[in-house]
């Protein structure tokens, strides 16, 4: 397959802050609303964005992105495109715990989870391989359908985590380097053939950090 000439600019987001998020309690696919600084950076992310030409506007199904993704929705009267793919990582038993309540009952699979074990799963949940390959086909499959275009996808720290090494080559199991703010914007370009990351963690009240080219 040769590159397109029109690429497809993607414009990622992580969700608002929620109340969990705010107390440290672990989410996964359970939900918790956003708490009023959430509910700002959603006001901020629209207004933020206003004059950007999207195509669509996409988003994992968990209401904390729905919230997030609403605003910006509203404002240009379009439809949410949800997608189940684009939802956190399943955390299994962790799921609903703070951390410090996890590691005290589940001392060596905590101990995996932190060291990025590429298999741990936390019983009923999901590993880093299989998160990687569902982030991989959705992205990829939402991009090509808008070649020449830029859409905006609203979704989770841990989907951003995966879409970063994606774009840049960062081995699975590397220890996270970079930050994953809530409401930051994240620039991508697909081409066709690869995926290039261009500006990362822009939150509303702040501003871009450039990226250099990978």
């Amino acid at each position: 397959m040769t590159p397109r000439a029109a690429p497809t600019r993607l414009i990622v987001v992580r969700h608002g802050q929620t109340e969990w998020n705010a107390a440290g309690r672990i989410q996964g696919h359970l939900n918790s609303r956003l708490d009023a600084d959430g509910r700002a950076q959603a006001e901020a992310l629209a207004a933020r964005l206003v004059g950007e030409p999207l195509a669509a506007i996409y988003a994992s199904d968990l209401g904390r992105t729905l919230e997030t993704a609403a605003p910006t929705a509203g404002s240009r009267m379009m439809d949410i495109v949800t997608d189940p793919r684009l939802r956190e990582r399943h955390l299994g038993v962790f799921q609903g715990l703070t951390f410090a309540e996890a590691e005290r009952r589940f001392p060596e699979m905590f101990a995996r989870y932190k060291a990025r074990d590429l298999h741990v799963h936390f019983e009923h949940g999901e590993s880093l391989v299989v998160l990687r390959e569902r982030v991989a086909e959705v992205l990829i499959e939402i991009a090509d359908r808008h070649p020449g275009e830029a859409v905006l996808v609203v979704t989770h720290g841990g989907v951003l985590d995966q879409i970063y090494r994606l774009a840049t080559g960062m081995a699975l199991d590397a220890p996270r380097t970079f930050t994953v703010d809530n409401a930051s914007i994240n620039r991508l370009v697909w081409d066709g053939t690869r995926l290039r990351l261009t500006h990362w963690d822009d939150t509303p009240h702040e501003g871009p950090a450039l990226i250099a080219e990978f």
